[in-house]
């Protein structure tokens, strides 16, 4: 495997304040990253300026071996880096499908003379829908198609901005508490899907999540960090047996 994110010696300042101090982190390709830490170490600065929300006062970031250290963010979602963000966003009067849809890319369709080729958008538009079942096969959510967003679940609602991802031909999707607000069975289930993903598309995830109890057991990274410094980056078994990262969160 080969690293598809990296960052070196990241710092972003608000004021005063160093949010992220320094963070040097390697994602490694078609894994599940794990990115943990208590309320206000950092974490969700860090991912802003991997995403081009931010831009960093110093440091660099590289996705796929390519410098994309300050660009827009919709510069870095053409690169294939995706994030969602923890209260999801979708069309709610929109159906499922049409979620999913709207956010494919290269649809000749949509360019100035392309519409004109009736053959060529409708096979596009074809393929489109059948990729976006397949997808919606494997997050669990081909029964609900045809339903409105706004009438899914909190837990349905995350798996479709991970599926709208998906249809954006995203190499690596970056989620920000992707089972906040859902009961321990349907966390369970996120993850699962999330881990299904990883091993039939090869998709890269980096995940900021605070409930560990769930997140470890699919994991295969962990970087914690604390006060904009990574603290511990290693396998998800010896996360809790590290002095620090316990100090930090057990108070021990």
């Amino acid at each position: 495997m080969h690293d598809i994110l990296m960052t070196g010696s990241v710092v972003k300042k608000f004021g005063e304040l160093r949010a992220v101090d320094g963070v040097s982190i390697k994602v490694e390709k078609g894994l599940v990253s794990l990115l943990a830490g208590p309320n206000g170490s950092g974490k969700t600065t860090l991912i802003n300026v991997i995403s081009g929300y931010y831009k960093p006062d110093s440091g660099k970031v590289y996705f796929k071996g390519n410098d994309i250290t300050g660009l827009p963010m919709n510069l870095i979602y053409k690169q294939g880096l995706v994030r969602t963000f923890q209260i999801p966003a979708p069309f709610g009067k929109m159906s499922v499908l049409e979620n999913l849809l709207v956010v494919s890319r290269n649809n000749p369709g949509e360019s100035l003379f392309g519409h004109l080729n009736k053959r060529l958008w409708s096979k596009t538009e074809r393929e489109s829908i059948d990729e976006a079942f397949e997808i919606l096969k494997m997050l669990g959510l081909e029964d609900v198609w045809d339903r409105e967003a706004r009438t899914l679940s909190t837990a349905q609602l995350k798996l479709l901005e991970i599926g709208r991802a998906l249809m954006s031909q995203a190499e690596m999707v970056i989620l920000d508490e992707p089972i906040a607000g859902v009961n321990p069975k349907a966390a369970h289930e996120i993850f699962s899907h999330i881990t299904t993903l990883r091993d039939k598309l090869g998709i890269s995830f980096l995940i900021i999540e605070h409930r560990l109890d769930v997140a470890l057991k699919y994991v295969d990274r962990v970087f914690v960090i604390s006060e904009g410094n990574i603290i511990y980056d290693g396998d998800p078994i010896n996360v809790v047996k590290n002095e620090t990262v316990r100090r930090i969160y057990l108070g021990e």
